[in-house]
């Protein structure tokens, strides 16, 4: 039952930073949404950093889940960070609450550590990035860079999730996917 509660909490949570006006949430709003009091909600989370970090969570075990799957399936590098590229950009299309965690929009003014911790999920991102942009070197005849071929794409991930949450949810992250992942140089 409290974990049933807690992950209500965290659904609720997400559900309301969908919402393309950018409102603070505050405990009291989220008790309200969720028609309890302030107090139930901390029975179950110590403060709101907690919340955050339990969609941190759900974020990075979707994101490396699916990231290693992809890894395990396709042996060809250069497929790797395409899917990679595609899967980032659809988890944030199907998940808008969770881009808005993402970028840092719904993190400001919230613990500097929740920030830090995206930071860190950047970077593994990058560093898996990395590692597929050398498998794709060892099959074929073409030598990049690939430290700076993957912090290139990053950077257009996070970019596009950026402009998703920026723009009230309504430009795509993956409008024009394909033609933009034929423009990185591999």
């Amino acid at each position: 039952m409290a974990g049933e509660r807690k992950q209500q909490i965290l659904e609720t949570l997400a559900k309301m930073l969908e919402s393309p006006k950018r409102e603070k949430i505050t405990t009291a709003s989220l008790a309200a949404k969720l028609e309890v009091s302030e107090a139930a909600l901390y029975r179950h989370f110590a403060n709101k950093a907690q919340m955050f970090e339990g969609l941190i969570e759900f974020i990075e075990s979707t994101i490396f889940g699916l990231i290693n799957k992809i890894s395990a399936e396709e042996t060809d590098g250069l497929r790797q960070v395409q899917r990679i590229i595609t899967m980032l950009l659809v988890f944030a299309e199907k998940n808008p609450g969770m881009t808005r965690v993402l970028i840092g929009d719904a993190l400001v003014n919230e613990d500097e550590k929740l920030q830090l911790r995206i930071n860190q999920l950047y970077d593994r991102i990058e560093v898996t990035l990395k590692q597929s942009l050398r498998i794709a070197e060892a099959q074929t005849e073409n030598k990049g860079d690939a430290e700076a071929l993957a912090n290139m794409m990053i950077c257009y991930v996070i970019g596009r999730w950026n402009q998703f949450a920026k723009s009230g949810f309504k430009r795509k992250p993956t409008e024009f996917v394909q033609q933009q992942l034929g423009l990185f140089r591999l």
